[in-house]
């Protein structure tokens, strides 16, 4: 397949207007490619530890457009009315000379810097599968874990399989991090387990949990995306929704996530987070746990270590072990 690219060379302030003008004429799905500096928020949801270092923000971007191409040449763009979606046959050349009639308007009554446009040919743009020549099935101690994509070979029949697909909202276990919790969880969970996955992400831990036989699982996560995910991650384990219950929002943060994951009713809470969201979160997460409860945090870079363990220790809870993998820590604890 085929597509045109249309790149933009524009300013970060105009960005949104520019994204919000172009999609008016089909124009959707915008690469955007500038400098500025990630938000705390954004930071959050991010799964490193150390944050590369970026460039100084020069005030410029460039988003990109991609718009599939016919045979013939001409361009397909969506159409929306009220019998619904449809695409419509439009030249090059007319597109064109519309984005940057759309533009020279839009630089009336603001900046958007140079404004140009370069238009390129592409294939094989698949943004939402692209991904997947980066994960193959793979291990962890007796479990295989396996994307959709992937057949189980006729040796791996008898072992707990977890079939997974991270989609938009990341999380395939192949991370050192992600083993780490899941060998914690597998250490303390039992048949009356109610566990709490704070950043859900896929659901590959509260999955897990169910699948080795944990009785209930509640997820909270920052991302809508990880509704999808998790709904299609449930299914492919033939596991009941009725048993993973998902809360969109901060629970560090909003009253509303906490009172609705409720208070002193977990027997395991896991958090596969930045070292810098486990501080805060630590603070609050004490209240979610049973007297007796398993803390399991992960997400922690070696050097980081004594940073978390003060603050689990000074949210009042005993600190029972500490695993490594790579450069990365683990820290279980247990509410007092």
């Amino acid at each position: 397949m085929k597509w045109k690219k249309f790149k933009i060379k524009t300013t970060t302030e105009a960005e949104d207007i520019i994204i919000s003008t172009l999609y008016d004429i089909g124009l959707e799905g915008a690469q955007i490619e500038d400098k500025v500096p990630l938000t705390a928020l954004e930071k959050e949801q991010m799964f490193v530890d150390i944050m590369p270092e970026g460039e100084e923000d020069d005030g410029i971007a460039y988003l990109s457009f991609f718009v599939e191409e016919a045979d013939d040449g001409r361009l397909l763009l969506p159409r929306t009315d009220a019998s619904g979606v449809e695409k419509i046959y439009v030249k090059e050349e007319i597109l064109l000379c519309r984005v940057k009639e759309e533009l020279e308007t839009l630089r009336e009554f603001m900046d958007i810097g140079e404004g140009e446009v370069a238009v390129d040919e592409t294939e094989d743009i698949d943004w939402i599968n692209n991904w997947k020549q980066y994960f193959h099935q793979f291990y962890i101690d007796d479990l295989l874990v396996i994307p959709s994509w992937e057949e189980v070979k006729p040796e791996d029949k008898e072992r707990k399989i977890l079939h997974i697909d991270p989609g938009t909202a990341f999380g395939t276990g192949m991370h050192e991090t992600t083993q780490l919790c899941i060998r914690q969880i597998r250490k303390y969970l039992t048949g009356e387990t109610v566990l709490l996955d704070v950043g859900t992400g896929s659901g590959i831990l509260g999955i897990l949990s169910l699948m080795y036989g944990g009785k209930r699982v509640v997820g909270t996560d920052l991302d809508p995306c990880a509704v999808p995910a998790v709904e299609e991650n449930l299914e492919a384990n033939h596991i009941s929704p009725e048993l993973f219950e998902l809360i969109i929002g901060n629970i560090i943060t909003e009253k509303e996530v906490q009172d609705k994951a409720g208070y002193g009713c977990y027997d395991i809470v896991v958090a596969n987070i930045l070292a810098d969201v486990l501080v805060p979160l630590t603070r609050v997460i004490v209240n979610q746990l049973k007297s007796g409860g398993i803390y399991i945090t992960s997400g922690i870079i070696d050097d980081k270590e004594e940073y978390v363990r003060e603050a689990v220790e000074k949210a009042g809870l005993e600190v029972l072990e500490v695993t490594c993998q790579g450069e990365w820590v683990s820290i279980t604890a247990r509410k007092r």
